[in-house]
């Protein structure tokens, strides 16, 4: 729509401030001839905004401008109070700034929106932490969470899992993430990551550091995790699974069609063979390992075991 379109353009400029027709396009998804209409329209509304022409020009607002329209739909403030997590803001020492914000956004709400607002933050709640992880001891949070606001740099003695355990670093932290329910700290140089609750000590270095212009985040994280999985589970294995059966507890198989028998030869990605070789058998004879060898063999010398134990049934007291 736009009357939705309009309020998306003023509030880039009053954001962002000067910015060229193209770059509003861009933005906005429309033509650059799209821009030069809606900006005539918020001229012709009394919005006090000017463009200047040449190669550093563009539009902008009248300096000390700033509109009290927020242009909010339903689904945008319904959303706005799902995004909110209160103990992820409280942990991070904003708890209380949260709620005013809420509160203050919630009061410049119009009825309607404000009703969709209160409607959502009754009806979901977000809980990060699975069920059976303890929570996590991030005493130094805080104060992390206020060096990267601040391009702070740390020093911090950690506690990683190879030996030497303890080691000292120098960190500048880039931006914080929140992963089920564990905070992790991604900091340069590198960069690389850290969890905030292996921090064992922590000193402002007095030192400002120069966060690097093109670091994303969010994409950053996705690279992480990708790799994450990859170290994880760096082997394959090739299985055949009975009919019904279906594999928990592994890396996603590839999908495969069932043979004539039913049953269906899958590749899946492992961690190790000791730990493929007990998650395997928790399916007893739902499954039969094809490759690699070494766990074929090893399943094959588990299950004769298992048979020469339990293939006397008067050994162990009679027939059941």
């Amino acid at each position: 729509m736009k009357s939705s379109r309009l309020v998306s353009l003023l509030l880039l400029l009053q954001t962002r401030g000067r910015m060229t027709a193209a770059q509003l396009a861009e933005e906005l998804e429309v033509s650059v001839r799209t821009v030069y209409r809606d900006v005539e329209a918020l001229g012709a509304a009394g919005v006090p905004l000017y463009g200047d022409a040449g190669h550093a020009g563009g539009y902008r607002l009248l300096d000390g401008y700033r509109t009290r329209l927020t242009g909010l739909t339903a689904g945008e403030a319904e959303a706005l109070f799902l995004a909110g997590a209160p103990g992820a803001a409280a942990q991070l020492g904003l708890g209380s700034v949260l709620a005013a914000a809420q509160l203050k956004v919630r009061a410049a709400l119009p009825p309607e929106l404000r009703a969709h607002a209160d409607r959502i933050s009754g009806r979901f709640h977000l809980d990060a932490p699975g069920w059976y992880a303890d929570a996590d001891e991030t005493p130094y949070l805080p104060a992390v969470a206020d060096a990267v606001w601040n391009s702070r740099t740390l020093h911090v003695l950690y506690r990683r899992w190879r030996e030497p355990t303890d080691v000292e670093r120098r960190l500048e932290p880039y931006g914080l993430v929140l992963k089920a329910g564990r905070w992790y700290v991604v900091a340069g140089p590198g960069p690389r990551t850290y969890r905030v609750d292996q921090i064992l000590r922590l000193d402002d270095a007095g030192e400002e550091f120069t966060r690097p212009d093109d670091f994303d985040l969010p994409g950053y994280w996705a690279a992480y995790q990708r790799d994450f999985h990859h170290r994880l589970r760096p082997g394959r294995a090739v299985v055949r699974l009975a009919p019904g059966v279906a594999l928990t507890g592994t890396a996603a198989a590839t999908e495969g069609r069932p043979g004539e028998d039913g049953w269906t030869t899958v590749t899946v990605a492992i961690e190790s063979l000791d730990h493929a070789h007990a998650e395997f058998l928790r399916l007893g004879s739902g499954i039969e390992v094809l490759e690699p060898p070494a766990l074929r063999e090893r399943m094959a010398r588990t299950a004769a075991e298992l048979a020469r134990r339990y293939g006397n049934p008067s050994v162990t007291g009679g027939n059941l």
